[in-house]
């Protein structure tokens, strides 16, 4: 009876057989666990989702490389129909007959592609600066002149006077060259046999990707397919601009001119362009010419950018007609010491910090909104030329200026909300930790300990110096002046200045104006902040009549810039001005001088009524006055 039991247990046990078939795919080639009875619908699924492919219709599979032989999806085809056997290489295709409105899944595999193979990746159009286009086109090699131990003509090279690389150690060591530039690690990068054939840069993420189905989405699952690597920060060798340079010192003193006023702090934004920079091999300069102050909350400590509510786009594009764009953003971090001699507390230093966990996170900020465009990236941006500039003390208690940029990883790591600033330290910031809606990657740094071994920590706190690449910042000996180029007249007021004489209003309009002639329109006009003022001001805005004007101050064509002031939207604005009783304005329209004896007549007629009622906000008026108390604006 035994025995019997024991057969019947054994002819009823039929053992699974399992087997192996390969898959090649332009994505590389992967191995699927298969049973020889699985219908090949089966075979399609598990190809889906390791290749995460949304549509199932938008490949085929194939026995031979030439796709003569097709293995159709079926659920009463199993692989032994198909005389699959174990270790068989299958090829996947791509069905490029597909409509293009319905390949959703196509798209994703191209994406894949492009991932997969550095190759692609080199060849990705993306439109460049300008300096990057010159750049690419040197070689960047540093010529050596001819020592004495070459024993050649002048057309010939030897290994003495052969010119060596961008990024060459010892030439950055002997030039103080603490950051090599973008540009040379680039070269760097494709240096070797394959001549950067398989180079490439990618930008760190710090979450998790997306379309894992092979578990429950975080917080209840998590793979190593999906799960973002660990961090470990180390010094950028390279940075993206070599100098930050001012053309003029008027620009950064009209800037603390805010602070002498007031006491208040202040933040600005940097416009300018980029150039090449001869100090440093390949290198990129950021030139600035003008400061734009945006709306906000300033006091002796503190200031505070609304920037849900700040809306650039104007001054972006009034910029960027003069060829200009925005290149970084300045702040102040000024405390008086002596004011009778003029010196200001030294603050920042490597025994305190040189910028705060907060500053360093709205540099990051900054730096992901203004992404650098990069050919060898997959997305094709890859770090910023963006560069914060603070205005502070030094070791002298003299105010100076230092620059600096975020490397890479601080940007990952902002952008993903990754780092916060700690409540009671500057110089430190904090990696947040994993909760149930933010996966959070661990962050490491090296230090050394008191026994001089590198030691490993996580980044809870963080130093903020592990994130910091420091820039040069000058003025240059020979000052070019772009805008206000009469530089011993007083300049337009600058926006946003809620404070007794910086205000920007009809008054300040008419006294600006007053101090030229009538042909110095254009020397008059060149100013940036006035550009941005008579665009958008409230009573009579420009806007849509700049073009001309911004093209005269772009060439400095002076006839175009008269001719745009003999326009009617300019004689109207002069006569607004008339209105403020300045009489003896010079008039470019030719309309001012006959209207003189007029305006004048109307003026005294209402300086001898009591009131006047504003026709723009209905405030009654004292009969002397010529503006509105309330409105400011003119009778």
């Amino acid at each position: 009876m035994m025995t019997c039991l024991i057969c019947l247990c054994y002819c009823d046990f039929n053992p699974v057989v399992n087997m192996i078939i390969r898959v090649q795919s332009p994505d590389g080639a992967k191995r699927f666990n298969c049973n020889p009875a699985d219908s090949t619908s089966t075979l399609f699924r598990m190809i889906q989702e390791e290749y995460k492919i949304d549509d199932i219709f938008s490949f085929s599979l194939f026995k031979d490389n030439a796709s003569k032989y097709q293995i159709s999806m079926h659920e009463r085809k199993s692989l032994k129909d198909f005389n699959l056997n174990h270790g068989d290489l299958i090829y996947l295709k791509s069905n490029n007959k597909m409509e293009t409105n319905s390949t959703t899944s196509r798209n994703n595999f191209s994406q894949t592609m492009v991932h997969s193979n550095p190759v692609e990746q080199s060849h990705i159009h993306v439109e460049l600066d300008e300096v990057d286009k010159i750049l690419n086109k040197q070689d960047g090699l540093i010529e050596k002149k001819n020592s004495n131990f070459c024993r050649h003509g002048d057309n010939a090279k030897c290994v003495h006077c052969t010119p060596i690389e961008p990024y060459d150690e010892g030439y950055m060591k002997e030039h103080n060259i603490k950051h090599m530039s973008f540009h040379s690690h680039i070269r760097k990068l494709k240096h070797g046999i394959d001549k950067g054939k398989f180079a490439s840069l990618e930008n760190i993420s710090c979450k998790i990707k997306p379309g894992c189905k092979g578990h429950a989405p975080w917080p209840d699952g998590i793979c190593t397919k999906c799960q973002p690597s660990a961090i470990t920060l180390n010094p950028q060798t390279y940075r993206h601009v070599d100098n930050v340079t001012f053309e003029n010192t008027a620009i950064v003193e009209n800037f603390l001119n805010y602070w002498r006023t007031s006491g208040h702090q202040r933040v600005g934004f940097l416009y300018g362009y980029y150039d090449t920079f001869k100090d440093v091999p390949l290198g990129i300069r950021a030139r600035v010419v003008a400061i734009y102050e945006p709306p906000q909350e300033t006091t002796r400590d503190m200031v505070r950018l609304a920037l849900e509510q700040m809306n650039l786009t104007d001054v972006d594009s009034i910029a960027h007609t003069l060829g200009y764009q925005r290149i970084g953003w300045i702040f102040t971090d000024l405390v008086p010491d002596d004011k009778q001699k003029g010196t200001v507390k030294h603050i920042r230093s490597a025994d305190t910090f040189f910028l705060s966990a907060q500053e360093c996170i709205m540099a990051g900020h900054f730096q992901n909104c203004h992404p650098n465009p990069c050919q060898l990236s997959t997305s094709g941006y890859f770090g910023s030329k963006f560069v914060t500039v603070c205005i502070t003390g030094d070791k002298e208690n003299q105010v100076h200026m230092e620059a600096y940029q975020v490397s890479n990883q601080c940007m990952a790591l902002v952008n993903d909300k990754c780092l916060i600033p700690t409540k009671d330290a500057f110089e430190l910031a904090y990696v947040r930790e994993s909760t149930r809606d933010q996966y959070v990657p661990d962050v490491f740094y090296k230090q050394k300990d008191k026994y001089g071994n590198n030691v490993t920590q996580i980044a809870r706190p963080l130093p903020i110096e592990y994130l910091l690449v420091d820039v040069p910042v000058s003025t240059p000996k020979e000052q070019i002046y772009t805008f206000n180029p009469l530089t011993h007249l007083k300049p337009f007021p600058i926006e946003n200045r809620l404070i007794e004489g910086h205000l920007q209003d009809f008054n300040s309009l008419a006294q600006y104006m007053s101090q030229f002639s009538k042909e110095q329109f254009l020397e008059a006009i060149s100013d940036l902040h006035l550009l941005f003022y008579i665009s958008t001001m409230d009573t009579l805005p420009l806007k849509e009549s700049m073009e001309p004007i911004l093209q005269a101050v772009k060439t400095k064509n002076r006839s175009l810039a008269n001719q745009w002031a003999a326009s009617d939207k300019w004689a109207t604005v002069e006569q607004l001005m008339l209105a403020h009783g300045l009489q003896d304005f010079p008039s470019t329209s030719g309309t001012f001088n006959s209207d003189t004896n007029e305006s004048s007549t109307s003026t005294n007629a209402v300086q001898n009524s009591q009131t006047w009622s504003c026709q723009y906000c209905t405030f009654e008026n004292e009969g002397h006055k010529t503006s509105c108390d309330m409105c400011n604006l003119p009778k």
